[in-house]
């Protein structure tokens, strides 16, 4: 059900009665948008999160039966930690969506192993650019904070990280609530997607994401939201 918000912050709200079922029906959305990228240009591009959260719906889409040597998946934000960390993204995508059918994928990381974080995003940036852009595909998630990507709301280049009109495929992240420093796609090139959900599950997450929705509020989901020229698909289960 589409709930309007404040401003230009439209969302359609997909709401489920637990979170097997969102994990289904997201990865079938997932599915049949990669499918329609294939057949139209021939290849899909997909982006995809980190955390606990898509654990299921990561499983779920590995067991479609799509053109998956046709698709590259890669992440929308990474710890600066190596993939053998229980903390990496990379190594959550390997263990729950490169596998059965989609072990045929191809994966392109964030992490490189580099002096710095800044020297890291540069490499990403080279390498990055010759993926099939745009996006067909983008998975957010949301942290408690407001936070999506790694945009979170104490990044010292916050306001580098949302510019709409960023020519950066991948910036280097500093922020005391991230932890370790970070990786993530711009903002620019996450909206430019042709399908963009955001996976979130919990009633905490739900009070904050309409705590982000509300009058006044400048949370970096809201600015993502804000800055779409499309419509999210919020998925959400208890």
């Amino acid at each position: 059900m589409a709930r309007e918000q404040l401003s230009a912050a439209a969302y359609a709200w997909n709401g489920f009665a637990d979170r097997q079922q969102l994990a289904a029906a997201l990865a079938g959305n997932v599915a049949a948008r990669l499918t329609k990228a294939i057949d139209e240009r021939g290849t899909a591009l997909l982006a995809v999160s980190g955390g606990t959260t898509p654990a299921k719906f990561l499983a779920a889409l590995s067991a479609i039966p799509i053109a998956w040597d046709k698709v590259t998946v890669t992440l929308v934000d990474e710890r600066f930690v190596p993939p053998a960390s229980p903390r990496s993204n990379a190594g959550l995508v390997a263990a729950n969506l490169l596998q059965n059918k989609a072990a045929a994928a191809r994966f392109v990381p964030l992490y490189h192993q580099a002096a710095s974080i800044e020297d890291a995003a540069t490499l990403d940036n080279g390498m990055l650019d010759e993926l099939p852009w745009p996006l067909d595909v983008v998975v957010l998630g949301m942290g408690g904070d407001g936070h999506t990507a790694s945009f979170f709301p104490d990044a010292g280049n916050l306001g580098e990280l949302l510019d709409p009109s960023s020519r950066r495929i991948v910036l280097p992240v500093h922020a005391p609530s991230g932890g370790e420093p970070r990786l993530t796609l711009s903002m620019a090139r996450i909206i430019a997607a042709g399908f963009i959900a955001l996976h979130i599950e919990g009633e905490d997450k739900r009070t904050a994401f309409d705590g982000a929705m509300g009058a006044g509020a400048k949370k970096p989901i809201r600015k993502v939201l804000e800055a779409s020229p499309i419509a999210v698909e919020v998925f959400w289960a208890p």
